[in-house]
């Protein structure tokens, strides 16, 4: 079988996944977690606003924010 050279475009993503490789898996982690992150704030943040168990919805909703503003930087940083 005949070895037939590979295109630069090709070559060129090739070295980039040897490089990161599951880049766009983590990618789409980051995403999903961001957005289960997001919902929890969202639900807190309903908590707080209508003021049902305070004491606990308030720590719940800066986690929440955490794990969101976490994974946006994670996002941000796997796309330099």
């Amino acid at each position: 079988m005949p070895k037939r050279p590979l295109d630069r475009e090709t070559y060129d993503r090739l070295k980039a996944e040897a490089k990161a490789p599951y880049k766009g898996l983590r990618k789409f982690v980051y995403g999903t977690c961001a957005a289960s992150g997001l919902i929890g704030a969202v639900v807190f943040l309903s908590q707080l606003l209508a003021g049902r168990d305070v004491a606990s919805a308030f720590p719940n909703f800066a986690l929440q924010i955490g794990v969101v503003a976490l994974m946006v930087w994670l996002f941000r940083l796997e796309s330099k």
